[in-house]
């Protein structure tokens, strides 16, 4: 999954040991794909605490080598029906074109509501980061 996320070249790499915390503790709602023996693409995910019917994405990645056969779109779709959700949210910032269409698609395809809102503007990162915009998508 690290490399994954590094390879993307698009999403914020985090360390490798938060990818292996993840697979342990957040296996339920979140989705890797294997094709001819290797990790192909995977969804990131978990539910919110505050709101448990809101399946929250972290992060979607589909090795170059596999994209353009729909695979991050089929593993959206099998998550959110494996757990249940009854709304989807996500952050995305304006240049990462392949989340904003997959997000996009993936309401469209549900017939669900879509809104999206700035949540986290620049002025709140020490470090420097672009607007990341909540998506929320319901009723799926």
């Amino acid at each position: 999954m690290w490399r994954l996320a590094k390879d993307s070249a698009v999403l914020d790499l985090n360390s490798s040991y938060s990818y292996l915390l993840w697979c342990r503790d957040f296996a339920d709602t979140s989705a890797i794909a294997w094709i001819e023996n290797e990790p192909a693409g995977f969804v990131t995910g978990y539910t919110r605490p505050e709101s448990p019917d809101t399946l929250m994405i972290w992060q979607v990645a589909v090795s170059e080598r596999f994209r353009g056969r729909g695979l991050a779109s089929t593993m959206l779709h099998a998550l959110a029906d494996r757990t249940g959700a009854l709304r989807l949210e996500t952050t995305i910032t304006d240049d990462n074109a392949a989340s904003n269409r997959l997000f996009q698609a993936f309401a469209e395809q549900r017939g669900a509501g879509f809104d999206r809102r700035p949540l986290f503007t620049p002025d709140l990162y020490p470090d420097g980061h672009d607007t990341e915009y909540l998506y929320e998508i319901a009723p799926l």
